[in-house]
């Protein structure tokens, strides 16, 4: 990638606690492993903290539902994919469950209603369960659910109504990556090889925690270096292209950063935090900032982010080991985003 480094390091960064600290001890702070810069398709910082190497792949976490959401925005462009059409007519196997009886794009924006094995529903709770199933050595003693991901998602039956109410749960990804292994006749990694991949320039593979089936952990498995992830946003940021070669269809990218009138609009969220522009909108499994910079963002627990902000030629990639614990504040780092996007926009001025 072109460099164009900026001495960012003692950029000052309005913090927690109403500090003004310099970028590198925010970073410390924040557990930051991994920070990737690009402006206008340059590196203009790039860092690496606790051991975390430039040529390792790093965990995604859930912003691996985001590469998701853009295979399945491609395949419905190709004409492969329905978004009316029932989980159910793809994955027979899920008739008669809570997922096969919601749309694709219910899945994509995540308003489905359900519970699993007839147990009230609770997010952080069915995270846990969720790990219990694709990784045996986190499966408490006496375990006897779920083996894989696919009878995972058959205990799901519907709770409530479908279509109304943003409920972010990582079934609904799962229930759509075996949608697009059944149209494409191609597993999760091979299809994102294809597809993508392949077509950016990426330096390392990127790869995928397996269940014991051989299924792809589609929700929050995949692994890649911040690098590699930062050419990701940055074809995303040139709509789609990289140089003469176009990847992802224009009008897929065009439709990243906005929510339309109507149904898709109800998966609105108040203010997620004290730090986020106005509000938080979910389409096609990813966010948007509605900023006024038409930001997009992919979103992983414990700080894994890229985010892609086209009006101001920049993307930034977020890699973290955030601390999880009512004790301790979350990192504000759709804030901290905000300003070092100030910082490079006046220096690139300058320059």
């Amino acid at each position: 990638m072109p460099q164009s480094p900026l001495g960012l390091a003692e950029l000052p960064i309005g913090w927690t606690g109403g500090r003004t600290v310099p970028l590198k001890s925010a970073l410390a702070e924040s557990e930051t492993d991994a920070l990737v810069v690009l402006h206008r398709g340059r590196v203009v910082y790039e860092t690496y903290l606790h051991g975390c190497q430039p040529h390792e792949p790093h965990l995604n976490a859930s912003a691996a539902k985001s590469y998701l959401g853009l295979l399945a925005a491609m395949l419905e462009h190709e004409g492969l994919l329905r978004r009316d059409a029932l989980t159910a007519d793809y994955v027979p196997d899920l008739a008669g469950t809570g997922y096969g009886e919601a749309t694709v794009d219910q899945l994509l924006h995540m308003t489905t209603d359900v519970r699993f094995d007839g147990r009230p529903y609770d997010r952080i709770l069915e995270a846990h369960r969720y790990w219990a199933v694709v990784t045996p050595s986190l499966r408490p003693y006496g375990y006897t659910g779920p083996a894989t991901i696919l009878d995972h998602l058959a205990t799901a039956r519907t709770a409530g109504p479908y279509g109304r109410e943003f409920r972010y749960e990582n079934g609904n990804v799962e229930a759509l990556a075996e949608v697009l292994r059944r149209i494409t006749g191609l597993s999760t990694a091979q299809l994102f090889s294809d597809m993508i991949w392949s077509k950016i320039g990426a330096a390392e593979n990127g790869c995928y925690l397996l269940d014991s089936a051989g299924s792809e952990m589609a929700c929050g498995g995949f692994a890649a270096t911040a690098m590699d992830i930062a050419r990701l946003g940055e074809m995303l940021r040139c709509e789609g292209a990289i140089g003469d070669r176009q990847i992802v269809p224009p009008e897929v990218v065009s439709s990243l950063g906005r929510v339309p009138e109507g149904a898709t609009a109800r998966v609105q969220l108040p203010r997620a935090s004290a730090d986020a522009p106005g509000q938080l909108s979910y389409r096609d499994l990813w966010w948007q900032l509605n900023d006024g910079n038409g930001s997009y963002m992919a979103s992983g627990i414990h700080g894994q982010r890229m985010l892609v902000s086209p009006r101001r030629d920049l993307v930034i990639v977020h890699y973290g080991a955030h601390i999880l614990s009512p004790s301790l504040p979350q990192s504000p780092l759709i804030l901290l985003f905000a300003q070092i996007a100030d910082a490079v926009a006046t220096t690139s001025s300058a320059v």
